[in-house]
């Protein structure tokens, strides 16, 4: 029995505009980005889930798995045009390109619901390869600080990520 209107209002305005930064950054097109959440907030409507505790991994699964299937679906359409952009190359994605994508989104979702200050010694040290001492002197904090920061960050990073629905 699907949710009642309440609740599915309540979910999309809970979660709508994370749901949309993530498709937007895998699809590229606000349009379309809209209609996959849309989508996703359809599907948990007809099947209405006893708890919406965990909602938002599901909602993130969701919102990949339509990304994934709309993909597959353009790809089966014969082209009648070669599919090439302004350069010449060929612009069709394929899968494993649209999996780095989603990756890379996921994860700048992940770090920006870190703190400014955790954000930028992990960007330091795991991302840009500063050694702990560079980092330090770059940020205008202790070593230990630097640290205690990634330390801390990569804690919370993985409970963003967790929170998301990434499966190790």
């Amino acid at each position: 029995m699907p949710m009642d209107e309440d609740a599915v209002a309540a979910i999309y305005r809970d979660h709508g505009a994370a749901l949309r930064r993530f498709a937007r950054g895998a699809v590229g097109s606000e349009e379309q980005a809209e209609d996959i959440v849309q989508e996703a907030i359809v599907r948990v409507w007809r099947q209405a889930p006893e708890t919406t505790a965990g909602l938002r991994p599901y909602l993130y699964r969701t919102v990949r798995n339509l990304i994934v299937d709309q993909h597959r679906e353009r790809s089966r359409r014969p082209k009648t045009v070669p599919s090439q952009g302004a350069d010449g190359f060929d612009t069709a994605v394929d899968a494993e390109r649209i999996d780095e994508l989603l990756d890379r989104v996921v994860m700048e979702e992940a770090l920006m619901r870190l703190t400014r200050e955790h954000r930028a010694a992990l960007v330091a040290v795991h991302y840009r390869r500063l050694s702990v001492q560079e980092a330090a002197r770059e940020l205008g904090v202790p070593a230990g600080t630097v640290k205690s920061r990634c330390f801390y960050a990569l804690k919370a990073l993985r409970a963003a990520l967790d929170e998301m629905g990434v499966e190790r």
